[in-house]
Parts: structure tokens; sequence; C-alpha cells
């Protein structure tokens, strides 16, 4: 049988140990990219790409381009993980990078 001590110093480790839960809860609950916003970053890669890898292109030419980009991208296992992946701040990150290299480097 249990000291009468133990019980409270059980109790007490117990409420510690809840107290600290909803913390530990809301860190693995983070929101991910929607569907919609999964569509933008893709959008704003193609973008980035064609424009660095192509600047004295065309409308056409960048226009073809940028839906070559986006072919390959769709393909890509990271972009069709995004929005179990991808975080709110990875977004925000990656949808203000001046740079496909500087993109990339928000998804890490």
């Amino acid at each position: 049988m249990p000291s009468v001590v133990a019980r409270p110093v059980r109790r007490a480790l117990a409420l510690a140990i809840l107290s600290l839960a909803p913390p530990l809860v809301s860190v693995g609950c983070k929101a991910k990219a929607s569907a919609s916003q999964c569509d933008q970053l893709l959008e704003r890669y193609a973008q980035l790409v064609v424009t660095e890898r192509y600047p004295d292109a065309s409308p056409s030419q960048i226009k073809s381009f940028h839906d070559q980009e986006k072919r390959e991208a769709r393909g890509d296992d990271a972009f069709k993980n995004c929005s179990s992946e991808v975080s709110q701040p990875e977004f925000d990150c990656a949808m203000r990078a001046p740079t496909a290299d500087t993109f990339e480097k928000c998804l890490e």
C-alpha cells in the first residue's frame, strides 16, 4: 500500500505533466497550408524560376515556360505533400521570397 506522503507527490507530478500537455499538443498541431495556398505556392515558384532562368523571354515564351515549370513542380513529392507539410510561417516566407533559392529555403 502506498504511503500517505507518496500520494500527494504522485498527484503533484500528474498535475505537472498535465499542465505541459496542452503546449505539447499545440506544437504538433500547427496550421498547415490549404489547397488554395499550395496552388499559390506553385504559381509563385514557377514565376520565380521562369523570370530568373529566362529574363529576356517574350510573353508567350514566359507563359509556355511557366506552364511547363508548374507541371514539373506539381509532379514533385514536395508539392504533393504541401497541404500536410507546409506550415503557415513557411507559406508566408515562401510567398515573400525574392528568388527561387530563397523560396526553397523557406520550405526546408
